[in-house]
């Protein structure tokens, strides 16, 4: 009862000074939203960022491999992978569904120019995604389905200066180091998809297969789509002691993308034959990781100004407060109020008016994220390289709202404990015969 009647006296007290508090509450508010969306903003770099992988480079889990004739030299493929999708799909519960992806580079020439490409082998009936995520601009996806066809994003052919129905001669060294051509048709173009759509690019499996003259029982890799993508790491890890046992030789784990690993590491190993490699969306995606790095850097400056900024804040507009009730402190203070009460009073009134000003900007926050995401703001072209997304993307959830809230309702009430302390030591006497 004795809390009950103590919130009361905070909530009035805050409702007579009504245009200082909604200005303070209003600042806790907009610091709130403002450091929810940018939160948000960086989760939903970090959702593009996999769904980009899901889609272009990489499966939540991948089953790769490296093939050495020679010490020096290796190729990206795994050799009879039906036998090795049979034994990952026993030991990964978590699966989804599995699709098989060629891997290759290339230099790409058309009648006016050229350009090295990084190829990935796809059957498109087998791809539950992809349809999805691409926005094709000409031709029809559907077309590459049949051999000899490959997909184009709108930079690449603009730099190839091609379009559909054109012919493009792609050359690549094969498995055993020599060098092979093979022509194909550009069966449509798509949007750009960010950075990974400036060197990367689709092609019909089976051609992939011919131009490196691979076996149909060989691939580059099989991705896993798991039901819950971040269980990733762990199912990772597990497959590759199961594959140990199960008798393939298997990498150690290496947090790089596969092409980092063919060209810098691999060279320098002493040994032939097949390899089992084991990576995560997120081993494969590392290169990109110094755009989130450097979002979460700007965030958390800017975080610790605004909280330097509330805490001033805070401290002015409760000096003021407690200065304009002087008075009223005195005369409690007179009639038997005990000082620990006082300050108590008033480091309630702090918390109740930060916990509803921080509540006030999550709810605004949550507003303000649902329309930026309903609008569909197109994003430059010249910045989805850096953010990953196509249109502007935030992801607030409840849990971070409600963490966020909390904190500043800590601070504001922390932030109000010295102005409460010195109200608290003022002498009755002096207090009621104050003026101002």
């Amino acid at each position: 009862m004795m809390l009950l009647l103590d919130v009361e006296i905070a909530v009035r007290n805050l409702l007579r000074h009504t245009r200082r508090n909604l200005f303070l509450g209003g600042a806790l508010a907009a610091t709130t939203a403002l450091l929810l969306l940018l939160g948000g903003l960086a989760e939903g770099m970090k959702t593009s960022i996999l769904k980009s992988a899901a889609t272009l480079a990489s499966g939540h889990v991948n089953v790769g491999g490296f093939f050495k004739i020679t010490s020096g030299s290796a190729v990206p493929i795994v050799t009879e992978y039906p036998r090795v999708l049979e034994e990952a799909r026993k030991h990964v519960p978590e699966l989804d569904f599995a699709t098989v992806r060629g891997r290759g580079f290339a230099k790409a020439v058309s009648e006016r120019a050229s350009m090295d490409l990084v190829l990935a082998g796809v059957d498109v009936g087998e791809e539950r995604m992809l349809a999805g995520s691409l926005r094709v601009v000409q031709g029809d996806l559907a077309e590459l389905t049949k051999p000899g066809t490959i997909l184009l994003f709108e930079g690449q052919a603009k730099r190839l200066e091609v379009q559909v129905g054109d012919a493009l001669t792609l050359a690549a060294p094969t498995t055993r180091g020599q060098n092979n051509t093979a022509d194909v048709r550009i069966a449509c173009i798509a949007k750009d998809a960010g950075l990974l759509s400036a060197f990367m690019t689709f092609i019909q499996n089976d051609t992939l297969r011919q131009l490196y003259q691979l076996r149909p029982g060989t691939t580059g890799a099989i991705h896993l789509y798991l039901k819950d993508p971040s269980q990733s790491a762990k199912v990772a890890a597990r497959l590759r002691e199961r594959l140990g046992e199960a008798g393939y030789r298997v990498m150690d784990a290496d947090p790089h993308a596969y092409w980092e690993k063919l060209f810098q590491k691999l060279p320098s190993e002493d040994w032939t034959g097949q390899k089992i490699d084991l990576s995560t969306w997120e081993d494969e995606m590392n290169f990109m990781g110094w755009i989130l790095s450097a979002v979460r850097v700007l965030t958390g400056i800017l975080v610790f100004v605004l909280m330097v900024i509330v805490v001033v804040g805070i401290l002015n507009t409760l000096a003021i407060a407690i200065r304009e009730r002087t008075r009223e402190i005195g005369t409690l203070r007179a009639i038997g109020m005990q000082r620990r009460k006082v300050r108590w009073l008033l480091l309630l009134e702090a918390g109740l008016l930060g916990a509803v000003g921080a509540g006030a900007g999550a709810a605004l926050a949550g507003l303000l994220a649902a329309g930026i995401n309903a609008a569909q703001i197109e994003v430059p072209e010249s910045v989805q390289m850096f953010i990953v997304q196509h249109h502007l993307h935030v992801e607030v959830e409840a849990g971070a709202a409600l963490r966020q809230a909390l904190i500043l309702a800590a601070v504001t009430t922390l932030a109000s404990i010295l102005p409460a302390s010195w109200a608290a030591r003022l002498q009755p006497v002096t207090a009621m015969h104050h003026i101002g």
